[in-house]
């Protein structure tokens, strides 16, 4: 038969001969598909519903927003309301108090976005000489050009030529000393920026070694390199107990990526955060920065944004995530237990992996776990992902595990 969409990260062939998994229908942390039956969603969408599905309230907001004006251009001077007030209340939340508010279509425009500001500042400050973008292995920061090359994945890589970015290198994820012995051997003035997911997500889902962050923090202070915290993942409730990462970490980054839970995913919509020293020449007058998307700030998805902080703020969700965090630790680490799982890494915000011992069982793992009911992927090397909506309760995590219980048995 003929079938027309193309899917991202999918073996076309396959999909098109066995058919898609087709979801119709969401609420709270359930999902359902074409044939009516109903999953518990461990991964929320891909890290994003953080409210939850079947948010009406959200909708609402967008419908009104529509049909009062959609959207328009934010070049130049222009703006709309709506964009201008998230703008002003997500700078509020940021964890560097003044910081400026970019707003891309998604993700990968946010890190594509923070590589050139990292390097235009740079040139701004007559330091046109630090243009190196570093990032980490295992790391994943999108599938626009910078990131592809940014990342830590090769295979992500594989098909574009060697140099598909020029001026990118990798360090060891967990090793800080590793940063400090690339910048000692190109040199600090040839370094713009150090890109870093406080947990690596599509990579693998791992937690950051203690100490890590700040010291790689501080390695970038040392050293004048830009510090960026790709919080794609991590940002607006999903490390738990604080809006972003880098505050619960006490970062203070020079710029912050972000997406996903900026409207937990019912629109497409992403930010990129910069610290007021790095904003400072751009604002101070007479520079172009010559950079933005056409649906950068879009109206309608700055309505969503706005009644997503609205229902966080609401229901305390951010303390649920934190919670949350608990209530995986203690369902999910007994798995490690069975033969099929090598690791669980887990105890850091609302993420959990469940690691296979045999990466390659990773397809029948996911399949076993929807006849169980359960909606998840595998991440990096094998690792079955765990991310659920902050609404999920204490009783729904520990069905969950056992729903992974079983289904990792029967490999």
């Amino acid at each position: 038969m003929s079938y027309s969409l193309w899917h991202g990260f999918a073996d076309m062939g396959a999909v098109t001969s066995s058919g898609p998994f087709v979801i119709t229908k969401g609420e709270g942390v359930t999902v359902h598909d074409a044939d009516g039956n109903t999953y518990l969603d461990a991964t929320a969408g891909l890290w994003f519903t953080n409210v939850g599905h079947g948010r009406t309230e959200i909708a609402d907001a967008v419908a009104k927003q529509l049909s009062t004006i959609a959207h328009y251009s934010n070049f130049g001077d222009f703006a709309s309301d709506t964009t201008i007030e998230l703008a002003e209340r997500l700078a509020a939340k940021a964890p560097v108090p003044g910081s400026k508010v970019m707003f891309t279509s998604g993700g990968s425009d946010a890190v594509e976005t923070a590589v050139k500001l990292a390097r235009r500042y740079w040139v701004e400050q007559g330091r046109a000489s630090k243009r190196i973008v570093v990032g980490r292995s295992k790391a994943y920061h999108g599938m626009h050009v910078a990131g592809t090359s940014l990342a830590g994945i090769p295979p992500n890589r594989e098909g574009y030529g060697e140099a598909f970015m020029t001026d990118t290198e990798t360090v060891d994820w967990d090793d800080a000393k590793s940063l400090l012995g690339l910048i000692e051997r190109v040199g600090a003035d040839n370094i713009a920026a150090f890109f870093a997911e406080p947990i690596i997500g599509a990579g693998g889902v791992y937690l950051p070694p203690d100490g890590y962050l700040r010291e790689v923090r501080d390695i970038c202070r040392d050293h004048d390199v830009l510090f960026v915290a790709d919080e794609v993942v991590t940002g607006y409730g999903r490390i738990g107990g604080d809006w972003f990462a880098s505050g619960r970490f006490d970062l203070a980054p020079d710029m912050i990526t972000s997406a996903k839970g900026l409207t937990s995913g019912y629109v497409p919509m992403g930010a990129m955060i910069a610290a007021p020293h790095i904003a400072e020449p751009f604002f101070a007058g007479g520079v172009w920065w010559r950079h933005g998307y056409t649906y950068g700030g879009h109206a309608g998805a700055a309505a969503a944004a706005l009644a997503n902080f609205d229902i966080l703020e609401r229901e305390n969700l951010v303390a649920e995530a934190k919670r949350l965090e608990g209530d995986l630790a203690a369902a999910f680490s007994p798995l490690v237990e069975l033969d099929a799982v090598d690791e669980v890494r887990t105890g850091l915000g609302a993420v959990t992996a469940v690691q296979l011992a045999d990466p390659a069982k990773a397809p029948a793992a996911v399949a076993e776990l929807r006849k169980a009911g359960v909606v998840t992927r595998a991440a990096g090397q094998g690792a079955l992902q765990v991310s659920p909506a902050f609404v999920m309760t204490t009783e729904q995590v520990q069905d969950m595990a056992r729903r992974f219980g079983g289904a990792l048995e029967q490999l």
